[in-house]
């Protein structure tokens, strides 16, 4: 049994350059703190994972279902704030972050279903604005109620989840990488156990057609925009107990922008690309916070140029130039090999 295990992990892995180097890159993620304990570099990375769960839902919602959601931070802050909430006036049953934060995620939940609705009778533009104006409406709900929600200066006072910063480091990590591979099997068009992926493929490219197939659109929507609520809100609830507070940027136009530009410039409709994306801009925004003045000058430029030369994002690019697909049987080979690995057809 081993002997296969690891002849499937050969061929599926090892054998196809990109998952090879996203191995690779993981592995690297977890001797971080071995390397340094360096306060800044460890809370960057922390973030950044945070922002991988936030960016891929997003294109899990919009990337592979083709509903462009610009609203996407309502879910990012509805579980903010209920985890926040929750620990205020529930503190006496002693509830764990740990316990808060699965809760959080299933209100947002709720919010994405919420939001979904509108979602079933618009397309293009006029969902975009719809979504866009969901996190407002909850915006002015916060500062109209100061007394409970805490008004312009949040609710603070959050527990955190451990007690140092390499233990928050390695839990964040996890729920980074769990999250992302639950929403990589979900979308995997090739996958035999879960047929998901390529439903949502045919209803991004003609959603008619595959109505007219059989395929329950509605209910896809649906589930699209409840799986794509639940790990933002994981998101969020982990983003208010790093930073031990819940507030109204949590619920920032700006969030819901930064979470389409991170999975844009890696590359939509890949869940790899956001993951690339996040992990390129996050630090290097946080490293030229020393010349604020250019720092988003030179953030804008990058993402122009990267996007002018690779318009499919530069995960997507990266991949295209270090694999081939086989024509015959569609699995990806090494870029240089001229056969198949699997059926001998020629790649070229």
């Amino acid at each position: 049994m081993l002997r296969r295990l690891f002849k499937d992990f050969q061929g599926d892995v090892l054998a196809i350059p990109g998952r090879l180097i996203a191995l690779i890159f993981f592995l690297l993620l977890f001797i971080i703190p071995l390397i340094t304990n360096e306060p800044f570099v460890l809370r960057t990375f922390i973030f950044a994972n945070v922002f991988v769960i936030f960016a891929v839902s997003w294109d899990f919602i919009s990337g592979y279902t083709g509903q462009v959601n610009f609203g996407h931070a309502l879910f990012f802050g509805v579980a903010a704030y209920t985890t926040a909430l929750l620990n205020r006036e529930l503190g006496y049953l002693g509830l764990q972050p740990w316990a808060t934060i699965p809760i959080a995620a299933l209100v947002a939940v709720g919010a994405g279903v919420l939001m979904c609705l509108p979602a079933l009778r618009l397309r293009g533009p006029y969902l975009s604005l719809v979504t866009l104006a969901f996190p407002l409406i909850l915006l002015g709900v916060i500062k109209a109620f100061p007394d409970f929600t805490g008004g312009e200066h949040g609710i603070s006072g959050l527990p955190g989840i451990a007690d140092t910063k390499t233990g928050e480091y390695y839990i964040s990590l996890l729920v980074m990488i769990v999250s992302v591979f639950i929403m990589w099997k979900l979308t995997d068009a090739r996958s035999g156990l879960v047929r998901t992926g390529i439903i949502l493929h045919a209803i991004r490219e003609d959603e008619i057609a595959a109505r007219a197939t059989g395929i329950n659109t509605i209910r896809y929507k649906m589930l699209a925009f409840a799986v794509g609520g639940f790990f933002a809100g994981i998101a969020g609830g982990l983003f208010a107990h790093f930073m031990r507070i819940a507030g109204p940027s949590s619920l920032d136009m700006m969030l819901s922008f930064q979470a389409i530009i991170w999975t844009v410039f890696g590359g939509i409709v890949s869940i790899y690309g956001a993951v690339v994306g996040v992990y390129l801009l996050y630090p290097l925004m946080e490293l030229l916070r020393v010349i604020p003045e250019l720092r988003y000058l030179i953030f804008a430029f990058l993402v122009i140029v990267i996007l002018l030369f690779m318009p499919e994002g530069i995960g997507v690019w990266i991949r295209d130039k270090i694999e081939r697909e086989c024509p015959r049987c569609k699995l990806s080979n090494v870029a240089l090999r001229h056969t198949c690995r699997a059926c001998g057809a020629s790649l070229y």
